[in-house]
């Protein structure tokens, strides 16, 4: 209980962990008074959002349960938010912690800023949420720090997002638009006359293209890549005894092969203890 109060209370620790926030810096206060405190946002392109908060109070219960609540507001004109409240809530679960956040705020901008918080924003500052408090158990459970989680996070994300379009390309250019020849060749030596080598090239194509979108998917790709990786190891030997004289050609099957081999050992790799939002409960359990 002690060392989570610690990593959600201090504003260091609570900004190593929680996307939401880029710095928390707490204003000096006289006894009794509410902890007031100003928060910034980075939103890109060199681009930040920030404003005030205060927490509003502490309840520490004779069971060991605490409760920490506060509200937040700006005036910020690039902000959605206006005003916001929110708590969040420990709770002793035999040897675990049981953490959990409600939180609600008004838009600013009308009904466009209402239409456009129902539609992008709420749902994407609710993953966000989730994803943090994943980082945050990820830290406190296994010592790793969020900045290595989420270099990690952001590397399988690297690879995939060039998986995708090493696949799509792949399927679309060589093989259903130009119909290339090299393709045919192999192809052909491959499965003879068994069929149509061009209609052949269109369904390997397609096959790829599709198979491309699976590393948009977002679920854990850990097997994906060790699987992705072994099937390269075949398709490499099977370019070679298609076509040995390819091995020569320059960016031949062998070296591109090989790299994209490498490229997903290093996102099996990074896939060990990656956060993800959707092992965090996000729906109340009905009463």
């Amino acid at each position: 209980m002690e060392e989570i109060w610690e990593h959600t209370q201090d504003p260091d620790k609570h900004t190593e962990w929680d996307l939401r926030f880029s710095k928390i810096t707490y204003l000096p206060r006289e006894e009794g008074e509410p902890q007031r405190f100003l928060y910034k946002t980075n939103i890109g392109l060199g681009l930040s959002i920030s404003g005030t908060g205060e927490t509003a109070g502490e309840i520490h219960k004779a069971t060991g349960e605490r409760v920490s609540s506060l509200k937040f507001w700006t005036a910020h004109p690039l902000s959605l938010i206006k005003e916001g409240r929110g708590y969040w809530k420990y709770t002793p679960d035999g040897k675990d912690v049981r953490f959990e956040t409600q939180y609600d705020y008004e838009t600013n901008f009308g009904r466009v800023g209402e239409i456009f918080d129902r539609t992008l924003f709420r749902p994407l500052i609710g993953w966000a949420t989730a994803w943090s408090f994943d980082v945050l158990k990820i830290w406190l459970e296994k010592g790793l720090h969020p900045k290595l989680v989420i270099r990690q996070s952001l590397t399988c994300c690297m690879i995939s997002l060039l998986f995708f379009f090493v696949w799509l390309y792949q399927g679309l250019v060589p093989k259903l638009i130009f119909n290339h020849p090299d393709e045919l060749s192999m192809l052909t030596s491959l499965i003879g006359n068994e069929m149509n080598p061009v209609t052949a090239l269109r369904i390997v194509g397609i096959l790829e293209a599709v198979f491309a979108f699976v590393w948009i998917i977002p679920f854990r790709k850990k097997w994906l890549f060790a699987v992705h990786g072994l099937v390269l190891g075949l398709l490499t030997a099977a370019a070679l005894i298609a076509d040995p004289a390819s091995a020569s050609h320059p960016f031949n099957p062998v070296t591109f092969n090989v790299s994209l081999m490498t490229l997903s050992a290093a996102g099996y790799i990074n896939s060990r203890d990656l956060p993800s939002a959707n092992r965090c409960k996000r729906k109340r359990k009905e009463q």
